[in-house]
């Protein structure tokens, strides 16, 4: 177990190494626990997170903060439009004041081509640790959730199990690429066969995909690409399928729209469930758009561990946070 992250930013998934991956896992394992039980751990009594929000979020704010409560501390909503973020304050500003003010900085910024770079900016200046909530590129806590509720359904030993990440349609809105990123990077490394699966328009940065099959072979898993939802399901023993916006081939909103319509039969239901192994589970990091991006047959049923998944966001984001805001 490496026991010393403390102070350390986590901001890409290969931040941490998976052997403090592992360590972060255990301590989630540890609190889940002490949260059943009804057992006191507040590890973080007086500390106080500052939360930046550039886009909103239900169970981003949710978990975070209660989180926070229960590790004994206190998390601070800041909502970039309201504040004087919106006009005026700089990162560096923000990493040096807020850094004085908290003992951890946590903030979600999507915007394609300015969230990552703001989070490091915010960090390099900053004497606590930057916690990623999620930028355009990664969702790392999402990711240490979905490792969790892996283990939890499939067992820590994971060699040889294939999870499909499937593009799925969704005809709210062009969502962000970070999830599918940090899936890809994060899962070879515990062992997983991964099966990226999306339309031609809808790839991933080539840079993640370069450091996805690097990871692959050190840790001497699968990595293959398809372009039908269907083979991409077929064995799998861990379906993750949702939307994201075709970023790489246009940021038109319009353009993106009508690319994004024309694969509306996308969508995770039980036939294609079936194609999956029998006791396969479906995945998703939610909110999904019902009978569009997964028949509700799916969401609801017996396959579908996405509430657990939600659960354990709670259970992870603590143990990252206990680990480095000590």
């Amino acid at each position: 177990m490496i026991t010393d992250l403390r102070n350390r930013d986590l901001i890409s998934d290969l931040d941490f190494s998976r052997e403090e991956v592992e360590t972060v896992l255990d301590v989630a394992w540890d609190l889940k626990k002490k949260r059943a039980l009804g057992q006191p751990h507040a590890y973080l009594d007086n500390k106080t997170l500052g939360m930046l929000f550039f886009f909103s979020s239900t169970r981003t704010r949710s978990s975070f903060e209660s989180g926070m409560a229960q590790l004994g501390g206190h998390a601070a909503f800041i909502e970039s439009r309201t504040t004087q973020v919106s006009h005026g304050d700089t990162e560096k500003e923000l990493g040096e004041i807020l850094g004085r003010y908290f003992d951890g900085i946590a903030i979600r910024h999507v915007d394609w081509g300015i969230g990552n770079n703001y989070l490091n900016n915010v960090a390099s200046a900053s004497r606590v640790p930057v916690l990623n909530m999620q930028d355009e590129f990664y969702h790392p806590h999402q990711c240490l959730a979905d490792i969790m509720t892996i283990q939890e359904k499939k067992g820590k030993d994971l060699r040889g199990k294939k999870i499909v990440v499937s593009w799925a349609y969704a005809s709210s809105y062009l969502k962000p690429i970070s999830v599918p990123q940090s899936l890809i990077l994060q899962m070879p490394r515990f062992g997983l066969d991964v099966t990226l699966a999306h339309p031609p328009e809808f790839e991933l940065m080539p840079e993640i995909m370069d450091q996805a099959r690097e990871q692959a072979e050190k840790f001497d898993s699968k990595f293959e690409v398809v372009d039908d939802m269907e083979a991409g399901f077929e064995g799998a023993d861990i379906v993750y399928a949702k939307s994201w916006g075709p970023l790489l081939t246009t940021r038109d909103q319009e353009e993106g729209k009508r690319i994004q319509d024309q694969y509306k039969d996308w969508i995770t239901d039980a036939r294609k469930m079936a194609l999956a192994d029998k006791d396969a589970i479906y995945m998703h990091p939610l909110p999904a758009d019902r009978d569009v991006e997964v028949t509700s047959e799916v969401m609801d049923g017996p396959q579908s561990v996405v509430y657990d998944q939600a659960e354990n966001r709670l259970h992870a984001q603590k143990a990252v946070m206990a680990l480095t805001m000590r």
